[in-house]
């Protein structure tokens, strides 16, 4: 049985219960249940979580086709100078990427597989499992499921 004092310890994420910056209190309320969904996780002590909701003027189907790309994440996130996937990739739940960051952050490399790939409701998420830097137990969740065009 686990320990009760451990047990009260642990804490879920609740960036459902706040409005991410960068939105208004509705569109906020339009997300909820996606961040709950997708972005709710357990986090014991000594963990952190955060969630960056950014507005894209775009065609959402246009965000999905370069934010789905697991092999291709340099294309929309500024900080990662290349990125290599083994011989014959095929992208699906399981897939492992090692990326290499750009010089000047508290990172050099990164090893990650992809958790979630869903097509229908737009949706991608992957672990950090290896790399040279400080993250550990880190989760990232990609979605372009809600956007105002």
């Amino acid at each position: 049985m686990a320990d009760p004092e451990q047990q009260e310890s642990i804490a879920y994420t609740a960036h459902h219960l706040t409005i991410p910056s960068g939105l208004t209190q509705s569109e906020s309320e339009e997300l909820a249940p996606l961040i709950t969904e997708f972005h709710t996780y357990r986090i014991s002590p000594g963990q952190c979580s955060s969630l960056l909701a950014q507005l894209i003027s775009a065609p959402k189907d246009t965000v999905w086709s370069i934010v789905r790309r697991f092999d291709k994440p340099q294309t929309y996130k500024h900080f990662i100078k290349s990125c290599s996937v083994g011989p014959g990739f095929i992208m699906t739940v399981g897939s492992t990427r090692d990326v290499n960051v750009i010089s000047g952050l508290p990172a050099a490399t990164s090893t990650e597989r992809l958790d979630i790939l869903d097509d229908e409701r737009q949706v991608t998420g992957f672990s950090i499992t290896g790399g040279e830097h400080r993250l550990r137990n880190y989760r990232v969740g990609d979605d372009s499921a809600w956007n105002r065009t």
